[in-house]
């Protein structure tokens, strides 16, 4: 089977789904019925030419700053929420981008636990925020729906956490890969009882796993696979279990996935690389053709089935830190015009697997006058990017910067 084929074949089972969300988010939603309005066409338009892959594609892709802007414009959910949803939480990511966390919604990362193996008799160790981000609680829904217990770790209290890791018999893993190394380098220098030691399967997303950083978490942790998703639209795909790694990302169920031009939204249907582009099957929040600014490209798996390549950029200038967004407009709403500083940037690079974040800092004339120069304006650029991009970060005052560069700039190497 083609990529082509495979492409249509989905379409074709998402198709009824998709008509039911779709046809109701046009009923029920305003914001939807607006953009229906706006690209000319009907939701019965739309539907009737699903199966061809056409229907979506008529809508122009809903960027994430886009989003802000609706929600900007029509506080707090840009219209794009039916009146009677039922809102479970609310969640904050930068931008700022509100989230809904729908009564009864399923963001499907329980799908690629139950394939690694994680069930009941598992206590996992989730290490994603639960603080505003929605990273945290999206997984221990997750490992929840596979029965299994979930120790809400959070990212700190290292030695608080391998020490539960032992005391509770933990077995499986949730977090950035980096953060899993970090822990395993943590209870071999806190000395505990390598006996002790059960963890054996591990989920990993939000930043990329190199084979080199791959290797070193297998010695302790023999099962360790990659995941895909967005804060916005949960689970998209996984490396399947009982593969070798770099096969592909199986899609999963429940969500349309498109990869699609840059600039253009048309889909493509070989293995050119483009946008990740999703639609969510819920009609009373309809996130329809939203574009995840993720690129990557369609393949084939060993037994045929249509799979993602993996994430191999982004689109535009944001990067992934520490499994965070940073945008240079975030950074420069944070740096412009703080007192003391002339001229600034940010450099991100990587050192033994982890992401290091620093911002350089070029004094105004005057402003390191004192005992203790540069000290207390490092101190308190610190403070303010702690506050304002939720970034810890190391503040060196320098006399000059690389002429031409923007402030963002990103070093490092995932070999």
């Amino acid at each position: 089977m083609s990529i082509d084929a495979a492409l249509r074949a989905r379409e074709e089972s998402l198709a009824p789904a998709l008509t039911e969300a779709l046809t109701g988010a046009a009923a029920r939603v305003p914001g939807f019925a607006a953009r229906l309005d706006r690209a000319g066409v009907t939701v019965e338009q739309v539907c009737g030419e699903l199966g061809s892959g056409a229907g979506l594609a008529s809508l122009p892709v809903l960027a994430k700053d886009d989003l802000v802007e609706l929600q900007r414009q029509d506080p707090p959910h840009g219209g794009l929420l039916a009146p009677d949803a039922d809102v479970a939480r609310w969640f904050c990511s930068p931008g700022p981008l509100y989230e809904p966390q729908l009564e009864g919604a399923d963001w499907r990362w329980g799908q690629a636990l139950a394939d690694l193996g994680v069930g009941r008799d598992d206590v996992v160790l989730n290490c994603f925020g639960y603080h505003l981000s929605p990273a945290g609680a999206m997984l221990e829904q997750g490992a929840r729906s596979v029965g299994a217990a979930v120790l809400p770790g959070g990212i700190g209290a290292q030695d608080l956490q391998v020490r539960a890791v032992a005391d509770l018999g933990v077995t499986a893993y949730l977090g950035l890969p980096s953060y899993l190394k970090a822990l395993i380098e943590r209870y071999d220098e806190a000395g505990l009882d390598r006996d002790r030691w059960r963890l054996e399967r591990a989920l990993v997303t939000a930043e990329p796993l190199p084979d080199s950083l791959r290797a070193v978490l297998t010695e302790r942790v023999p099962h360790v696979r990659m995941a895909y998703g967005t804060g916005e639209t949960g689970l998209l795909a996984w490396e399947p279990a009982g593969e070798e790694p770099g096969a592909g990302l199986v899609l999963a169920d429940g969500v349309h996935v498109q990869v699609c031009e840059i600039g253009t939204g048309v889909p493509v249907t070989d293995g050119t690389e483009g946008e990740v582009v999703v639609t969510l099957l819920r009609a009373d929040y309809p996130l329809v053709r939203f574009g995840t600014g993720d690129l990557s490209g369609w393949t084939l798996g060993p037994d045929g089935s249509l799979r993602l390549r993996g994430v191999l950029g982004r689109v535009g200038q944001a990067v992934k830190v520490r499994g965070m967004f940073l945008h240079p407009r975030q950074v420069t709403a944070v740096m412009d015009g703080v007192e003391g500083v002339a001229d600034y940037r940010f450099v991100i690079d990587r050192v033994d697997h982890v992401d290091q974040l620093r911002c350089e800092v070029v004094p105004a004339a005057g402003a390191v006058a004192g005992s203790s120069p540069g000290e207390e304006l490092a101190a308190g650029v610190a403070d303010r990017v702690r506050s304002g991009l939720r970034f810890s970060t190391r503040v060196d005052v320098v006399e000059q910067l690389t002429p031409g560069e923007g402030p963002l700039v990103d070093l490092r190497d995932w070999t």
